[in-house]
């Protein structure tokens, strides 16, 4: 069998995203099972971040252990990649010792030279341009309290970045129409809508995300320039009280609260926020075994090739 990556959405059937929601609700409801503790013994799985995680370098060890693996966490600093190592040398050097290997970095071209070189499944923990694991796992979130995907209706509001991009590639595929609500000078795919009202009134979900990419906020300038922009750019109760009365409020974390979303809201009841965050770890499970035991879908090839 052919080893299967997770890079994007691209080419991802809707059989294999429900099968990936089956498996990551059974992961979440046995906990602790015997069998479920043997999937992965014996296998090492490799974490190469190149960017600070919280949920995804916790989730992902989460779920390697509690498959029965063992996690590796790399860095560039920790590694020889700092010192001019290419990443096709340390990609397939780290095949020898690894079974699988999840990846966050900076730009989609690293995580593809990745895949091409290692002989091992690469999944993409994360890039400049999507975000594949989290919108999987936010699926999960909106089918447990929904029932459903396939034509419910989520806006996000904030910055055009890699979440709202793995939203459109992912609603494509599940049938949720997702639209995007960003400042003109923010936006840079077609169709996007700058009425946030038009835009929130009677929405299924609304969806938020910083407005300062991870690694710029250091950026002072740029920091205050993009929180002008955005500054009508906010998940408050007014655009709560536009969509239905049972709207799911999403947000990916970290939050900035006070910015793109408010304490109240985030608090309120109907946020899923860290519902979400809890379902990182049986949805990971869910692409760790995927990707290293093969799929019982119909078709094979996919997004996880």
């Amino acid at each position: 069998m052919s080893k299967r990556d997770l890079l994007d959405f691209k080419g991802l059937t809707i059989k294999e995203i429900e099968a990936l929601i089956d498996r990551a609700l059974y992961f979440k409801k046995n906990k602790f099972t015997e069998h479920e503790s043997h999937l992965l013994r014996g296998k090492s799985i490799g974490l190469f971040f190149e960017k600070p995680s919280t949920r995804t370098r916790v989730a992902f060890e989460a779920a390697i252990v509690r498959l029965g693996g063992h996690p590796i966490f790399l860095t560039p600093d920790n590694t020889q990649t700092n010192r001019g190592e290419t990443i096709a040398d340390t990609a397939r050097v780290l095949s020898s010792y690894l079974h699988a290997i999840v990846i966050r970095t900076f730009e989609q071209t690293r995580v593809v030279e990745w895949a091409k070189s290692a002989t091992i499944p690469v999944i993409n923990g994360l890039s400049d341009l999507c975000h594949p694991c989290q919108i999987l796992a936010d699926f999960l979130t909106i089918f447990e309290r929904r029932g459903h995907l396939r034509g419910l209706n989520l806006t996000y509001i904030g910055d055009d970045n890699n979440i709202a991009y793995s939203l459109k590639e992912g609603g494509a595929i599940v049938g949720m129409n997702v639209t995007i609500v960003s400042p003109k000078d923010s936006a840079p795919s077609q169709g996007n809508l700058l009425n946030i009202k038009k835009a929130a009134t009677d929405a299924d979900i609304l969806y938020t995300d910083t407005w300062v990419s991870m690694g710029r906020e250091h950026e002072e300038m740029r920091d205050n320039m993009l929180k002008a922009m955005f500054h009508d750019y906010q998940i408050n109760q007014q655009i709560v009280d536009y969509a239905k009365p049972d709207c799911l409020v999403m947000h990916c974390l970290p939050a900035h609260r006070g910015e793109e979303i408010t304490d109240a809201v985030m608090n309120g009841k109907n946020s899923v926020i860290f519902e979400q965050a809890a379902n990182r770890l049986p949805m990971h499970q869910a692409i760790l075994e995927l990707a290293l035991r093969g799929s019982s879908c119909d078709s094979p090839s996919s997004g996880l090739q």
